[in-house]
């Protein structure tokens, strides 16, 4: 299956043009290796973990509104036990 790496996806053979390039950069598509290119050498794990840093990831702020919606709500019900 081609593989283009500026681009990072893989392609159908006829996906690509005529001599074999990448429709969207035009750089040759290179046949993707069943091994893949990540060796050891190649590997940064210091650079995988600070990519997976929870601190660097914000909550979503819709996220924020249903945790509070759901609290006011579940106070509400709480409350209305008592009345």
């Amino acid at each position: 299956m081609p593989w283009c790496e500026p681009c990072a996806k893989y392609f159908t053979p006829t996906a690509l043009t005529t001599s074999g390039d990448c429709p969207t950069c035009g750089v040759r598509a290179i046949a993707a290796d069943i091994h893949g290119r990540v060796t050891a050498k190649n590997l940064d794990l210091r650079a995988l973990a600070a990519a997976g840093d929870p601190g660097s990831e914000k909550v979503p702020w819709h996220f924020k509104l249903l945790v509070v919606l759901l609290v006011a709500y579940l106070g509400w019900r709480v409350v209305s036990l008592f009345i």
